[in-house]
């Protein structure tokens, strides 16, 4: 046996998120499905992939990473051509290479990138309307900004929390926020050492609100100590986050 690491690109719109679940399209699933193939394996010696996050249902990815323990004669190249010829068209494995039987592609991670996109205007982003969040209006950008510089660093993000029966730690650092205007598209960057169930969505989701003058910016470090989900703002869409980089 010995462990792979996969560098994955992935297209979520019509799939539940990436962890596998009986009966239903997952990322994690389908991919499995084609390595088990591969390596013809039986019931009871199945492949496990585990990925570096697990994202919502209609998250995307551009360099998911991954990793698993296979049995197999293929080179790393055989292995991607194998994977790409049998994985759907939205689906792309871009890298295949041998690693240490040490590495886990989620504990060993020490940060992620995730990029969540809008648009707004009068006409309509028909190309891109599968990897944005349309907006009815344009937010200040600017009260936007003020309001990431209070979430920027280490703090306990309960109230960024999807999950309510969170029983872990809820404390996370994360060191960079960016909001960026380019034309009829706002694009916000998140960088951290981790990030909870619906976190960066409901972070987005708050920050628009204040770009809306439903939050004042300097109420969000009222927020973010309530450590209550229901002083936040609302869950941003899933089609405009993508999962950009992992950091090892």
């Amino acid at each position: 046996m010995q462990n792979y690491k996969f560098i994955i690109s992935y297209d979520g719109t019509r799939y539940h998120g990436w962890e596998k679940k009986p009966g239903i399209d997952t990322i994690q699933g389908k991919v499995e499905g084609v390595l088990n193939r591969m390596v013809g394996a039986d019931g009871a010696n199945e492949v496990n992939l585990i990925g570096a996050g697990r994202t919502d249902a209609g998250v995307h990815a551009r360099a998911m990473t991954a990793s698993a323990l296979l049995e197999t004669k293929l080179s790393e190249a055989q292995i991607q051509e194998y994977m790409n010829t049998y994985l759907p068209e939205d689906i792309s494995i871009n890298e295949v290479k041998v690693c240490s039987d040490r590495f886990h592609a989620r504990y060993n991670a020490i940060g992620k990138t995730y990029r969540y996109t809008c648009w707004y205007g009068a006409s309509k982003p028909v190309f891109d309307r599968k990897y944005v969040t349309i907006l009815d209006a344009e937010p200040d950008v600017d009260k936007m900004k003020e309001a990431a510089g209070f979430l920027v660093g280490e703090h306990d993000f309960k109230s960024f929390c999807g999950n309510p029966k969170m029983k872990k730690s809820t404390v996370r650092n994360v060191d960079a926020i960016n909001i960026e205007k380019s034309g009829n598209y706002i694009r916000f960057y998140f960088h951290g050492n981790g990030f909870l169930q619906n976190m960066v969505r409901i972070l987005t989701g708050t920050l628009l609100e204040v770009g809306y003058g439903n939050i004042p910016p300097q109420r969000v470090k009222d927020i973010l100590s309530a450590c209550d989900r229901k002083q936040a703002g609302p869950t941003a869409r899933p089609e405009g986050l993508c999962m950009m980089k992992v950091d090892y």
